[in-house]
């Protein structure tokens, strides 16, 4: 069962599952009406045209479509936690929600039910089975600049048991080629980089839509809790931010912490922004069951960070306390912390 989201990577994704002899079958999800969140129907990825380019790869391929409404699943375990976590004063990841709960989950719960064996999806990421320690391990995509292992992390053995990446060892350029040779519709289509359901990346606009309450102002204060002015609703700052203040000092300033409940906004320089340990929640183990002692790994704090050396030790079953050796830049409570053993995925967590 193939998730195709009308993209190109799903499409080729597809094409080689059909090539590899398997009994393939294409699935787009429909996760929410665009009119539930404000936004016009011709954006994002699940628009009209989307599913129709899905389909129409599929009537190529000669293979079955169906489209499947998981669009409660996505507002409860998606939607719901992006907006709780913001008014919460964190920094969310729903890339990393979907793929848990709805793609990884929910998806391999239908297949299951329709007797397929296999999920299949267009990341760029490797799973491996270590037959000496009897584990899936995921691994680091072949392209750098493609590399998707950073928002699978919460794949549950499992799921990695049920799941193909064929896109693994693949590089884009390659997987675009593929699609012109084969002349699918999509093969030059441009890859998607915004929140599905925030398309324009205003999601403090999102968050004033879904919950129908306008936002509040709230004062931006010093370390010690001295005001100095009065700011927007805290969930439009990101930590780390400079630019877009509307306040001046004759040193620049940056966004260190936000307080939702008191409704401030820490402002200091840039040194306040490094830290050199945080502690992660809800964590998640792949190459290993439990981390026993503690570890040299490297590990991102971001999507798009160079993994940095660090010491982790699990400090009970949902919780490991990660040590970097040097300090890090703009650590945010509700983004993903990830583990790398070389280009293994050691497990992750969520920061607190």
């Amino acid at each position: 069962m193939v998730a195709m989201s009308g993209g190109v990577d799903s499409s080729v994704a597809a094409l080689l599952m059909t090539r590899q002899g398997y009994d393939t079958a294409g699935i787009t999800l429909r996760l929410f009406a665009n009119e539930d969140v404000g936004i016009s129907r011709e954006k994002t990825c699940c628009s009209l045209e989307d599913v129709e380019d899905a389909r129409s790869v599929a009537y190529q391929l000669g293979i079955p479509f169906h489209v499947f409404n998981f669009s409660d699943a996505f507002k409860t375990q998606v939607m719901d936690r992006f907006a709780a976590a913001y008014q919460a004063g964190a920094t969310p990841n729903p890339c990393i929600d979907c793929n848990r709960f709805i793609k990884f989950d929910k998806l391999i719960w239908r297949a299951r039910q329709l007797d397929y064996d296999y999920v299949v999806t267009g990341h760029y990421a490797v799973i491996e089975y270590d037959s000496s320690a009897g584990r899936y391990l995921l691994k680091k995509g072949l392209d750098p600049s493609k590399d998707q292992s950073y928002v699978l992390y919460s794949l549950t053995q499992d799921q990695l048991s049920r799941t193909l990446f064929p896109l693994g060892h693949m590089k884009k350029s390659e997987v675009r080629k593929m699609a012109e040779e084969n002349g699918l519709v999509n093969a030059r289509k441009h890859d998607s980089q915004d929140i599905c359901f925030v398309p324009d990346g205003d999601y403090t606009k999102f968050l004033e839509t879904y919950s129908g309450k306008p936002l509040q102002p709230g004062c931006f204060v010093d370390r010690d809790g001295k005001i100095l002015g009065v700011c927007r609703d805290p969930v439009c700052y990101t930590i780390g931010q400079r630019k877009g203040l509307g306040i001046s000092f004759p040193e620049p300033v940056y966004v260190c912490a936000k307080n939702t409940a008191e409704r401030t906004v820490t402002l200091g320089p840039e040194k306040e922004l490094y830290s050199k340990t945080l502690t992660a929640a809800d964590i998640n183990l792949i190459s290993c069951a439990e981390i026993k002692q503690p570890i040299r790994v490297q590990a991102k704090v971001r999507y798009r960070q160079e993994a940095q050396w660090a010491t982790v030790e699990q400090t009970d079953e949902t919780h490991f306390r990660l040590d970097f050796d040097s300090p890090q830049r703009a650590i945010a409570a509700g983004q993903a912390v990830v583990l790398y053993d070389g280009d293994v995925v050691v497990g992750g967590g969520t920061i607190e």
